[in-house]
């Protein structure tokens, strides 16, 4: 039975070699390589069992990334794309991607990036429990773990000041998912508007622990609204209600944006948590938004009440976004994947030479706690004086 060994010896070159020609072509000659998959073809063989492999070397190749969506969300959703982008520059690795309610422990990998699930999501237990170098990205935050993120309650309170700059008073919150558990409608900002709405749609009647901004568990979106209610609070503007929607697609975006202008016919401004928000926005009320529809010179109460021009602000930075003008904040997403590609790889460099043990929380000598990237604001046209 043809082996690599077999290929080796007829060849007259190492098995290392032979290896190479299948696991690493760039470190052959092109005519040296044609020999050798020549030579196997004839002998009717098709390479080093990736299985034997693995068994023999202890590792897999592959990174799995734990998703808080379903699978379909990675190659839809703008920002993940350009977050497993970044991700996948880690060199000799594959990802192995684990949406929502696949098993992490079965997933066979040599690490595991989680990315954005809540502090108590069970695939993050598991991946915890599974021993293996552990990244984090973007949310939960407060786990003793390598993270890499932002600050979204920082960003946040950057573009709602635009808002407060601008002169508007009467201000909405359209926010993508809030709490883990599916919950849609109105929630809570500590000025009386929670109890408008409560859940829509049959879906959630109400969040778990209430459905005030502080009892959201999911911490991006939680300190994006709250970093956005601080500076209207601070600027004298309140009750501001907010509105949720839990899944993050199109359809329930502009359905948010109906309910929340429904609700609140006299709001200027809608700040957004995400630009799949904000698109939302332009979706159900395009003529109304400044700088994308009729806007400021749009008719229809101009500001005074419903029908009037609207400002938007968003969060993110998706090229759709910057494309339709919508002033947001851009967030390095592919940065993001790129870190935390880097800061993975080291972990499992040392796990591999301490024969296996985890790194899932000691550091990396050099490297930081936490990797915290900085944001900036895209002015866009969609921020104008309320008329």
């Amino acid at each position: 039975m043809p082996s690599l060994a077999s290929i080796a010896a007829e060849l007259g070159v190492s098995r290392t070699t032979v290896s190479n020609a299948y696991n690493h072509p760039d470190q052959l000659s092109a005519e040296l390589r044609e020999r050798i998959l020549a030579a196997a073809e004839r002998a009717g063989y098709s390479g080093p069992d990736p299985m034997a492999r693995s068994l023999r070397t202890q590792r897999t190749g592959a990174i799995g990334v734990v998703l808080t969506e379903a699978l379909s969300f990675a190659f839809e959703d703008r920002a993940s794309v350009d977050f497993l982008a970044g991700l996948s520059s880690v060199p000799d690795y594959s990802l192995t991607l684990i949406p929502a309610g696949a098993s992490v422990h079965d997933a066979i990998v040599d690490g595991i990036v989680v990315y954005s699930v809540a502090d108590s999501d069970p695939q993050l237990l598991d991946a915890r429990a599974r021993g293996l170098p552990l990244v984090v990205c973007d949310q939960p935050k407060a786990l003793d773990v390598p993270f890499v993120g932002i600050d979204d309650y920082a960003a946040a309170r950057s573009s709602a000041q635009l808002l407060i700059d601008a002169g508007h008073t009467r201000i909405g919150i359209l926010a993508k998912r809030m709490f883990s558990a599916p919950f849609n409608g109105v929630v809570g900002s500590g000025g009386g508007v929670g109890g408008v709405g409560g859940g829509v749609g049959g879906v959630g009647a109400a969040a778990p622990g209430g459905t005030e901004v502080a009892a959201a568990d999911l911490d991006v979106q939680r300190e994006r609204v709250q970093g956005a209610l601080d500076v209207f609070a601070e600027a004298g503007i309140g009750p501001v209600p907010v509105v949720t929607r839990h899944l993050n697609d199109a359809d329930s975006a502009a359905d948010g944006a109906r309910e929340l202008l429904g609700l609140f016919p006299d709001l200027t401004a809608v700040f957004c948590t995400t630009d799949s928000m904000a698109l939302g926005v332009v979706a159900a009320f395009g003529e109304r938004v400044v700088g994308v529809g009729a806007g400021v010179s749009g008719a229809g109460g101009a500001g005074s009440g419903a029908g009037g021009p609207l400002s938007l602000v968003g969060f993110d930075g998706i090229d759709e976004a910057l494309h339709r003008g919508i002033t947001t904040v851009i967030q390095p997403n592919r940065q993001k994947g790129e870190e935390a590609a880097m800061l993975l790889r080291s972990l499992m460099e040392r796990a591999g030479e301490s024969g296996g043990a985890s790194a899932s929380v000691d550091r990396p000598v050099g490297q930081p706690a936490q990797i915290i990237l900085e944001t900036e604001i895209s002015p866009g046209r969609t921020v104008a004086p309320p008329v």
